[in-house]
Order: structure tokens, then C-alpha cells, then sequence
């Protein structure tokens, strides 16, 4: 009888472990206004890509999502007074964020790309002169900085107001991330905006941040690992684009 009770009392605590475990919580930071990647569809809910991406490392790792959305500046700061435990917001690995949080390994690569009105004469080659938006404390912000000179740019708290601006006629150009030009040329808004110029490569990578030391890190790569190579990347990535983005 007393090794029974033994047997007995293990067996709860397995279950006890795993029911704590099947029940554990992940906050998602978002920003919910940067379609295709995270945006607020008609009923509230945040979609897209990254929520999508976001959902299926959670199922690997065995635990819930909650999505948190937050405006683009107050991402990182917000991840660092735990509002929540990872941002998957289509973030760019950089020098600067690296001081700040730490990064898994990158889940998307990407190209910056000018887009303006179709039939536009703009040289990218030569914007002295020109207005161009982008979106505040982005890559394309830093690099119309360090790159462009002559310009007049243009910084948005959202990349839909980035593109607002285009659209009415008070900028000459947006300079954005291409996956996200690729879905706002395709919309109605976009109708009449064509790319202009080769793609600006500058080796950007992609990244979901935690706080420094985090071990979540960790679980989250290895959960990457897993949907890379079981197709399910694959599976969204084909959900949104034509093209692969990884």
C-alpha cells in the first residue's frame, strides 16, 4: 500500500507538471498597424504574418499566446518592464537594439525599396530636392539618415501614415520594408504607386526580441528550428507572398 501511495502521489505530480506547463502564458508584443505582418482586422483581432509565425512556435512550445499590441517606439521599452515577453513586431536585428534586448535568430530577411506615383521621374540616385517619408525609428529612417542627402524626409509613427502621405501627394516617395510595399501596392490605396529603383539591400534580418538573459530565447529557436524544417514556415509564408521572405 505505501509504495502504491508513492506510485500514486508521482503520477499527480507528472500530471500536475504538465497541466502547469500546458497552461503556461506567453506575451506577444506587437505593433497590429504594419500589414501584412501584424495588423487589427474588422473584428479587433490582431492577424497576419507575424501573429501567424507567432502562433505556431507557441504550439511547438506547448503553451498559450496572448497578443499585446503597442505602438512601434514603445516596443522595446515596454518588452523591458515585462507588458510582455517577446516582440514579434517584424523587427530588424540591429547594433543599437542588440545593447538593449536580445535576439533569436532572424525568421525573415529583408530588402528596403522606394515606391512613388506611377509615371514619376524620380532618380533614387538623385533625391536632392525630393520629399520622402518613411516610417520614425525604422532601418528605412536610419538610412535615408546616413545615406541621403539633399532630401527633405518625412517620419511617421505608422507605416499606413508613411503611405498616406504618398498617396495625397505630400511626399514624392516612401522608402519601406519591400514585403510590406509588395501588400500596400496591391491594395486599393496602392493602385496607381509603382517601385521605383532597384531594391535597397542592406543584409536586413529579422528577429523576435526578449530581454536580456532571457532562456525564453532559447525555446523560441528551438521551436523555429522545428517549423522551418516540418514546412509549417513554409505553409505561412505562401499564405502571404509569392516570394520566399526567409
Amino acid at each position: 500500500m505505501f509504495f502504491k501511495k508513492i506510485a500514486l502521489a508521482a503520477v499527480a505530480v507528472m500530471a500536475f507538471g504538465a497541466t502547469a506547463q500546458a497552461s503556461e502564458t506567453i506575451r506577444i508584443g506587437t505593433e497590429g498597424a504594419y500589414p501584412p505582418f501584424n495588423q487589427i482586422d474588422p473584428n479587433g483581432k490582431v492577424v497576419g504574418f507575424d501573429i501567424d509565425i507567432a502562433n505556431a512556435l507557441c504550439d511547438v512550445m506547448k503553451v498559450k499566446c496572448e497578443f499585446v499590441t503597442q505602438d512601434w517606439d514603445g516596443l522595446i521599452p515596454a518588452l523591458k518592464v515585462k507588458k510582455f515577453d517577446a516582440i514579434i513586431a517584424f523587427m530588424s536585428i540591429t547594433d543599437k537594439r542588440k545593447k538593449a534586448v536580445d535576439f533569436t535568430d532572424p525568421y525573415c530577411s529583408n530588402t528596403l525599396g522606394y515606391v512613388a506615383k506611377k509615371g514619376s521621374t524620380l532618380n533614387i540616385d538623385d533625391l536632392n530636392g525630393k520629399t520622402i517619408g518613411a516610417q520614425r525609428a525604422t532601418i528605412s529612417a536610419t538610412y535615408l539618415a546616413d545615406h541621403v542627402k539633399g532630401a527633405k524626409v518625412k517620419l511617421y509613427d505608422t507605416q499606413e501614415n508613411a503611405y498616406l502621405d504618398l498617396s495625397t501627394g505630400r511626399t514624392d516617395a516612401v522608402l519601406a520594408d519591400n514585403p510590406a510595399n509588395y501588400e500596400w501596392l496591391r491594395s486599393d490605396a496602392g493602385k496607381g504607386f509603382v517601385q521605383v529603383g532597384k531594391p535597397v539591400d542592406i543584409n536586413d534580418k529579422i528577429g523576435i526580441a526578449v530581454r536580456k538573459g532571457d532562456p525564453l530565447r532559447e525555446r523560441l529557436n528551438a521551436a523555429l528550428k522545428v517549423i522551418l524544417a516540418n514546412g509549417t514556415y513554409q505553409k505561412i509564408n505562401k499564405k502571404y507572398f509569392p516570394f520566399s521572405i526567409y
